[in-house]
């Protein structure tokens, strides 16, 4: 009987020590930082520049600060969507010409397929928490610093 318990128990802790190596695996870590501002607000921007990092994205973050946020580098001008698969926050997102404007701004639902696409060619886009454009009034044509402009 001794022997079976000590087994169920091995088992148990072996079950454990994988969940928590596959939760670390798939928990993100954050990318480096870039300030960027629209008018008087200061955003502190991850930088998702490769393929690998804007697939990721925010993926399986649980919360963001208010002030902080994710910006899209698509490295050429492009016409591209956003999806929140295996986002667990609700999003905003400002697509954004060469120029720094913001071409329109979307609200994505958490964990959701649906496309969400900027209305012209962008060179990136911006993900805060959705609602964080609406409230600090910042609408299309409204300038973001700081963005390495091609």
């Amino acid at each position: 009987m001794m022997q079976q318990t000590q087994s169920k128990l091995k088992y148990l802790l072996a079950s454990a020590l994988i969940s928590v190596f596959a939760f670390s695996a798939t928990a993100q870590t954050k990318l480096p930082v870039k300030q960027l501002s629209a008018g008087i607000y200061v955003i502190h921007a991850e930088v998702a520049a490769t393929d690998a990092e804007r697939q990721q994205g925010l993926m399986m973050r649980t919360k963001m600060a208010n002030s902080e946020g994710m910006i899209f580098d698509f490295g050429a001008p492009a016409t591209v969507c956003m999806w929140m698969k295996n986002t667990l926050i609700p999003l905003s997102v400002a697509f954004i010409d060469a120029d720094g404007r913001i071409v329109n701004i979307e609200d994505m639902q958490p964990e959701t397929t649906d496309s969400h696409c900027a209305k012209r060619v962008v060179l990136y886009a911006l993900e805060m928490n959705q609602g964080w454009f609406k409230q600090k009034n910042i609408k299309p044509g409204s300038k973001i610093e700081g963005l390495p402009l091609k």
